[in-house]
């Protein structure tokens, strides 16, 4: 896969798809760097990271602040060096309907999901172009394709987040940087269990495929897209959603 000790920095990687994203790549050889906005769970990540023999850490970060970012990235160069592959994976939501939606709930999705992918991309991005090598992969969803009844904060962002992309990608390719997303479905994740019953029966009837995504499935296509197999492959949007939407 051409990951051998290629360093890797991947956001919200506690749980879920970040979690996985982050074993996988380690797996293949990468030395992957887990953050998460709390100390506990940059523990976790450590603790994850050895229970599998993988090589990395875990380290504790704030992706809405510049200041942490510019500091977590000091501390990634001083130990090992700059990252050679971004995944931005972080995200929350504040669900509500647009007309009772307070602008604190707004302006929470569109600073995590979206304005923390600017800053932390352009931070990543200085030490890329004077390697002239790298792979940045976000993770969006297929609300931002869709739409979604009660994510127009966070379906706003998702979207933002693949134009981003593109933008990027047509930007930096002349320096062998490439830019791709992937739009995960209906995923097995700490977010989609808050889900009542009715309401996970109702988005499974929408998939094809009939069953839920795990985390592995969105975990291989960004294996994929890091290695030098996905070479020639940069503003795409890679849809893992078992067949809900198609483009």
């Amino acid at each position: 896969m051409g990951l051998e000790n290629k360093v890797v920095l991947v956001t919200g990687a506690c749980r879920g798809i970040g979690k996985a994203v982050a074993i996988e790549l380690g797996k293949q050889g990468a030395v992957v760097i887990g953050a998460d906005i709390d100390s506990k769970k940059a523990e976790q990540i450590d603790l994850f990271l050895k229970e599998h023999k993988l090589n990395g850490r875990g380290i504790v970060l704030d992706v809405t602040s510049q200041e942490a970012i510019d500091e977590a990235l000091k501390i990634i160069k001083d130990q090992y060096e700059s990252p050679a592959i971004l995944v931005n994976n972080a995200g929350i939501t504040r669900d509500n309907l647009v007309l009772r939606m307070k602008p604190e709930e707004w302006n929470a999705v569109i600073e995590t999901n979206l304005n923390a992918v600017f800053k932390i991309t352009q931070a990543c991005l200085r030490d890329m172009l004077k390697a002239r090598y790298g792979r940045i992969i976000n993770i969006a969803s297929v609300v931002g394709l869709t739409g979604n009844p009660g994510q127009a904060n966070y379906s706003a962002a998702k979207a933002g987040m693949i134009a981003f992309s593109k933008s990027l990608a047509l930007e930096v390719a002349s320096r062998n940087i490439t830019v791709n997303v992937i739009a995960p479905g209906y995923i097995e994740t700490p977010m989609t269990e808050k889900l009542t019953e009715d309401q996970k029966q109702a988005i499974l009837s929408k998939v094809p495929l009939q069953k839920i995504g795990t985390p592995k499935d969105i975990a291989y296509v960004a294996a994929f897209l890091a290695s030098i197999k996905a070479n020639y492959i940069t503003g795409a949007t890679i849809h893992v959603n078992g067949g809900m939407f198609m483009a």
